[in-house]
Formats: structure tokens, C-alpha cells, sequence
């Protein structure tokens, strides 16, 4: 069984974000929430399709596939910049992270044809927008993760850590595409009470925004249903003070 997400409108958005700690935006609200269109949208998806294997996961799995770069969002002058950052290791806490946690992990970094794209900027300043008008201006350190999933072993896992928080302040989960799979269910629940919801993101550039702060979220393992399957995505976190570093 299926769960429609709870979409919310783009006027109502910020609100409950606030309230709340979590909310999804359907694609057709991406424009009014993000300043971007979605016909630009479509240029990206193609950038999935040769992302180099996982080499780090812990339970021995081939199931994942990413990409990862940094940027850096604040107001300038002239308004709103970002700033590619040079090539980095993602790096979180085993409080954050049991699995995969406390070792520096160097993946491949985005197609710099993906980061020159006019709608990925509007995208990175977007959520930087949203997270500044939630929680006051300042620097956003911005790590963005392209991901596919697939079910060559069978199972694929978009979260293997579990249900977990990032260690950031907001966390961005636009889904991209799925593909001849069953599962890929979102949860995301209070981290300190008993309130969750759950819900399966089906229509391209749904987008879940999450206070990494508030909540905790997982996604539900995949399972072919066709020779196949897969399910992509395009995770941000925003985090202030600094990327997160040993």
C-alpha cells in the first residue's frame, strides 16, 4: 500500500515547517517555493544516470550509487550568492551516523555541468531562503547528494543507518525518479515524541523538507518489481557555522 504525501501549499509551507518540523511540497509548488520553473527541472535528471558506486557502505551492499559536492549560500551586495567549495570529504559523527560515521568519505564530485545549470543555483538559494527566513540570515555551508538506489542484490536501502538525524539544521529530500520498485516508503517522526507520519514519494521533484533539529527520518528498503529497478534523489542538508569535519 501506498501513502499519498501530505502536500501542503506553497503559502501554508513555512508555517508548518515551523510548527511542525517537517513538510512536502508538490512539484507543481516548487515554482512559488523555490523561485525556479519546472520546465528547467527537467534538465536534470539525466545527471543520474552515471553515478559511480558507493565504495563505503559497511554492510557490504552494491545496492547505492552518488555523487556529492559542497557550496557555500550568503547575501552579498549584489543579493544572494553561492560559492562552489573545492572537492571534500563528507564527514559525520557516529552520533549522527552509527553506520557510516567518523570516517572521512571522498565520493565523486558533481558534474560541473550539472552545477553551471541557471536552476540548480535556484535551487541551492532557494532552500538557503527558506532556511534564513526560518531560523535568521546568516551562511548557509550547503552539501548537496545525488543518489540512486538500486535492487541489483535484490534489496536496495536509501537509509541503511536507519531512522536518523544528519546533524545539520535542515535537510531537503527532492525525489527524482523510481523505476519497476516496490517500497521506498518516507518516514520521518518527532525526535523527542511519539507524532510520525509516513508516505511514498511517487511524482518527480516532490519535495520533503525537514528541521534536522526536530525530527528524525528514514526511507523503507526497495524491491524490484521489474530487471531494473531503482529510485533517485537529490538530498541538501544546510548547516550553519561550518561543515561538519573531524
Amino acid at each position: 500500500m501506498m501513502f499519498t504525501p501530505p502536500y501542503v501549499a506553497a503559502e501554508c509551507f513555512e508555517a508548518q515547517l515551523r510548527e511542525q518540523g517537517a513538510v512536502v511540497i508538490a512539484p507543481s509548488s516548487l515554482p512559488a517555493t523555490l523561485a525556479c520553473r519546472l520546465e528547467d527541472l527537467a534538465e536534470l535528471p539525466k545527471f543520474w544516470a552515471d553515478l559511480p558506486p558507493d565504495a563505503y557502505l559497511r554492510d557490504g551492499g552494491r545496492y547505492r550509487f552518488r555523487r556529492h559536492g559542497c557550496f557555500v549560500a550568503e547575501v552579498g551586495a549584489e543579493g544572494q550568492v553561492l560559492t562552489p567549495v573545492a572537492h571534500r570529504a563528507h564527514w559525520q559523527p557516529l552520533d549522527y551516523n552509527a553506520l557510516h560515521g567518523g570516517i572521512e568519505r571522498w565520493f565523486e564530485p558533481l558534474a560541473e555541468e550539472l552545477c553551471q545549470l541557471p536552476v540548480w543555483r535556484q535551487l541551492m538559494l532557494g532552500l538557503a531562503g527558506v532556511a534564513s527566513r526560518l531560523k535568521g540570515e546568516r551562511r548557509w555551508f550547503i552539501e548537496a547528494h545525488q543518489f540512486r538506489i538500486d535492487t541489483t542484490d535484490g534489496i536496495g536501502r536509501p537509509t541503511p543507518e536507519g531512522a536518523h538525524r544528519d546533524g545539520v539544521d535542515f535537510v531537503a529530500v527532492f525525489f527524482v525518479d523510481r523505476h519497476g520498485i516496490k517500497g521506498g516508503e518516507s518516514r520521518v517522526f518527532e525526535a523527542n515524541g511519539p507524532s510520525g507520519q509516513r508516505f511514498t514519494m511517487s511524482e518527480p521533484w516532490t519535495l520533503l523538507l525537514l528541521d534536522d533539529e526536530r525530527v528524525i527520518h528514514e526511507t523503507t528498503p526497495i524491491q524490484p518489481t521489474a530487471d531494473h529497478g531503482y529510485r533517485d534523489t537529490l538530498v541538501v542538508t544546510l548547516r550553519a557555522g561550518g561543515f561538519q569535519a573531524l
